[in-house]
């Protein structure tokens, strides 16, 4: 993939950092809504009343769409204008929270999430583009992607607690409704601040190939999802394949398409696919284990779910300023070893946490969190900044698409397998520990989560509950404990890959802008063989 030589353009200023500010909502929100109905659940629930099968979509049903639009949404962007379809966007996130808000059934609810998960997948790949258009200036970039980076992973921390505050005082559908005053700041602020961007050069829209890219990505967060939760069966295995199927003749008909909705050369440049490789890496390890560290504070130390979220939240806020550091740092040495260290630190962070034990001092778990967090900062950050300043800009939308799918796939991988090793780790240890003459399906109940061995303890009579429970908590401490090691070990790997792979790359200081008629002007240059 060859690069042509670059004009020098002026750096952002006021405007551009303002600009900036305005795409932090949307990210924001589009992240807070993956965690923000985890403890509206039972709220919800008892107002509702959905079926079991319900409730798992009004759940999920949100990072489904999301994930399957991704890469439609990002070549829709390059073709009609990144501004205007984040703007779209914010108007159907705005109403779909509203709608959401009041919904009086299970099937609007179901259905509302739907759209919202429309909506986020038309405003996080427009964010990440139109910042490509922002900030020329490789520095300056980096310092705006790292920020972008920051407000992504504090959305997914912040959703709980912002949850939790609201259902102590409001009704369960106040979790949705604080979406549009953002939304109706951004529409107002949009036209104003954001350049409208997009590729003269695109043609004709790739319906084929969108439809192939949604068959291929909602099948897999499907199979992948229900695989971690119920272990293998027919229909998520059947799922898996379709996937799979799917997205090898997307890939197909983006080579031999006239107007390709993905610019396959994007991959031929080492820095971008390994890019996308540690964003997915970073998030199977983050999201692998939260969904641990969540049960672990409510479960086995006993916490509410507002108090375990503000905890949970501590780690997330000591490490804010990791992101900009790291993009500091890899301005004075090669990006690939301040990945790499962010690897390693982050396995550092994972490897603190095999200590864990379930009477562990509160701090140690803080400690080992933030430590973690920090590593896995670095890496997304940079991660970010790389591939989208390697990224033609008219190509943007797309890039960010796919870095985006990475990250959404990347976590359904991390659940699924980290999960179930933690899982089966809790069902071999807590099956030994199990009283005899429980009923089968009580023993069942126990053996499935901590949650349910909880629940069965409470049923038994004084010093036979006391051992379950303490045996239950242990069990699930030692699936915890493989977790973060599983977790550790994929550090490792991405920090090899990052030192064999990036070392000796990086992107250009600045670009030519579009020309008046919208054509691009100079494309990227990159130091580094492709």
């Amino acid at each position: 993939m060859s690069f042509t030589p670059y004009t020098s353009k002026p750096a952002a200023g006021r405007r551009e950092w303002t600009a900036l500010g305005v795409l932090l909502l949307p990210c924001l929100l589009v992240s807070m809504d993956v965690s923000v109905l985890y403890f509206a659940v039972p709220f919800l629930t008892a107002e509702l009343k959905p079926s079991s099968v319900q409730q798992l979509w009004i759940l999920d049903v949100y990072g489904f769409v999301l994930a399957g639009l991704l890469i439609t949404m990002g070549a829709l962007g390059d073709r009609i204008g990144r501004r205007k379809l984040l703007l779209s966007g914010a108007l159907l996130f705005g109403l779909a929270s509203g709608v959401a808000a009041y919904a009086r059934s299970a099937e609007m609810l179901i259905a509302a999430r739907a759209l919202l998960g429309i909506g986020g997948a038309t405003l996080m790949p427009s964010t990440l583009a139109l910042i490509r258009n922002l900030f020329h200036d490789a520095k300056q970039r980096g310092k705006a992607v790292a920020i972008w980076s920051a407000a992504v992973t504090g959305g997914i921390a912040v959703g709980p607690v912002l949850s939790g505050a609201l259902l102590e005082h409001f009704w369960w559908g106040s979790v949705f409704l604080v979406n549009a005053p953002a939304m109706v700041l951004l529409l107002v602020c949009g036209p104003l601040l954001l350049p409208e961007f997009k590729n003269p050069a695109a043609g004709r829209f790739d319906l084929p190939g969108s439809l192939l890219s949604l068959l291929a990505m909602l099948p897999v967060v499907y199979g992948v999802k229900e695989i971690a939760r119920d272990g293998l069966a027919p229909l998520p295995v059947l799922a898996l394949v379709t996937g799979l199927m799917a997205a090898a003749a997307f890939v197909h008909r983006q080579r031999t398409a006239r107007h390709p909705m993905l610019d396959l050369e994007l991959f031929r440049h080492r820095g971008f696919s390994v890019s996308v490789l540690m964003n997915l890496l970073a998030m199977f390890a983050i999201v692998g284990c939260a969904v641990f560290f969540t049960q672990y504070l409510q479960s086995v130390r006993g916490m509410s779910p507002m108090e375990a979220a503000l905890w949970n939240l501590l780690p997330t806020l000591a490490v804010g300023g990791m992101a900009p550091a790291a993009t500091a740092l890899a301005q004075r040495m090669d990006r690939a070893y301040v990945i790499a260290m962010g690897c390693g630190i982050a396995a550092g962070g994972f490897v603190w946490l095999s200590r864990l034990e379930p009477g562990s001092a509160l701090w140690f778990v803080l400690v080992g969190s933030a430590v973690y967090a920090s590593g896995l900062v670095m890496v997304m950050s940079l991660g970010n900044e790389l591939a989208i300043g390697l990224a033609p800009p008219e190509r943007a939308g797309s890039a960010s698409a796919v870095l985006e799918s990475g990250t959404e796939l990347g976590g359904a991988l991390g659940m699924a397998v980290l999960g179930s090793v933690g899982s089966a780790i809790y069902r071999a240890d807590i099956g030994d520990a199990l009283p005899s003459g429980l009923p089968v399906g009580a023993a069942d109940v126990a053996r499935e989560t901590l949650a349910g061995a909880a629940a069965v303890a409470g049923q038994l009579p004084g010093r036979a509950g006391e051992m379950l429970l303490t045996a239950a908590r242990a069990a699930f401490t030692d699936g915890l404990r493989t977790a973060v090691l599983g977790a550790a070990g994929v550090m490792v790997v991405a920090a090899v890959l990052a030192l064999t792979l990036l070392r000796g790359l990086r992107t250009a200081g600045v670009e030519a802008e579009p020309d008046a008629s919208g054509a691009a002007g100079a494309r990227p240059s990159a130091v580094g063989r492709p």
